[in-house]
């Protein structure tokens, strides 16, 4: 089968277009004939860093690309979930021994797949697994619901503009923050209240939107040094779900405030092979949501094909692209 595969980690121009063997459906797991993948910041940061990750995948021909939907070609002899020609989306490769959908066809443990969204078109479903689960994740964690204020920081994001739709379907009053016009008008499409960060201090919004008594729970997409925004944040006694602590922080406030803070790594399934069936079952729980009506991704207007994930890649990671980057096959 065609795949595009890595040598060395470095820059876009290490992906090159190869023959290699179309996988074999074992126990346990389908071959799914990919129609769409996308580019998480994970994909390139794991080409061009994949050195110092111990879950990078081995070289040389390594295949890349988490995210993909497709439909199912093969299935393992045990496997009673899934029959072939059943349309499929998930995350389920691109680090360690797991071979990634930036291939025709890709081996996937049933345990991190679900039915693909009917209402979705393939590369639209692409472009949910890896920011659904973190969404999703991150909101339980912090234990929102019904009448909450929840505050999203980085609410046009790839994960925050899931999480957004997510808080409002699970009836909290939703704000976000973001950067810019195009960033506030998408927040407040899916009916949150915008905040420009750049514009809106944190004493300002907190006093707008929560009378001064602070955000109940808040989901910070952004990390690093604005984890100390969403401390500022934060109501006594609240919570803060963050995909990003690699950081220095003094958390004496957090302490004072009586913060709870849960950190979503949600690869950790996917690398120590423990606790997969989590990541299938919230997919097909997003799927019944997007079903439904309340949950949709955005895609980025610039398409690209599998043969041109360079390009892509510079495209996601250059911060120009709104909305998932998606690859059609």
């Amino acid at each position: 089968m065609k795949a595009m595969v890595i040598n060395e980690f470095g820059n876009s121009n290490v992906f090159t277009a190869a023959e290699v063997a179309k996988p074999q459906a074992t126990s346990g797991h389908i071959v799914v004939k990919v129609a769409a993948s996308s580019v998480n910041p994970v994909d390139y940061k794991i080409r061009e860093f994949g050195a110092n990750f111990p879950f990078a995948p081995k070289l040389p021909e390594a295949i890349l690309g988490m995210d993909f939907a497709g439909v199912v070609d093969a299935v393992g002899d045990d496997v009673t979930d899934y029959k072939v020609g059943d349309e499929v989306y998930g995350c389920a490769g691109g680090l360690g021994n797991l071979a990634g959908s930036l291939a025709e066809y890709m081996l996937v443990d049933t345990r991190l797949v679900a039915k693909k969204p009917t209402n979705l078109t393939m590369r639209e479903a692409a472009a949910l697994p890896l920011v659904a689960i973190t969404a999703y994740e991150g909101l339980q964690r912090a234990g929102v619901s019904a009448g909450q204020n929840v505050l999203i920081h980085g609410g046009s994001g790839g994960v925050g503009h899931i999480a957004v739709q997510l808080a409002k379907y699970l009836g909290a009053n939703v704000s976000a923050t973001g950067g810019g016009d195009k960033q506030i008008a998408l927040i407040e499409s899916f009916g949150a209240q915008g905040i420009n960060y750049k514009t809106q201090s944190v004493t300002d919004y907190v006093q707008q939107y929560t009378s001064g008594q602070g955000f109940d729970a808040i989901y910070d997409t952004v990390g690093d040094k604005n984890l100390l925004n969403s401390i500022e944040a934060a109501a006594l006694n609240g919570q803060i779900a963050t995909t990003s602590t690699m950081s220095e922080l003094d958390l004496t406030f957090a302490h004072l405030k009586g913060l709870s803070l849960h950190v979503v790594f949600m690869l950790i399934p996917m690398i120590h092979n423990k606790g997969r069936e989590v990541h299938g079952n919230i997919l097909a729980e997003v799927a019944r949501i997007v079903e439904a009506g309340h949950l949709k991704p955005v895609l980025a207007e610039k398409p690209f094909s599998l043969e041109q994930v360079a390009e892509a890649h510079d495209y996601a990671e250059s911060g120009q692209a709104m909305g998932k980057v998606v690859l059609s096959h």
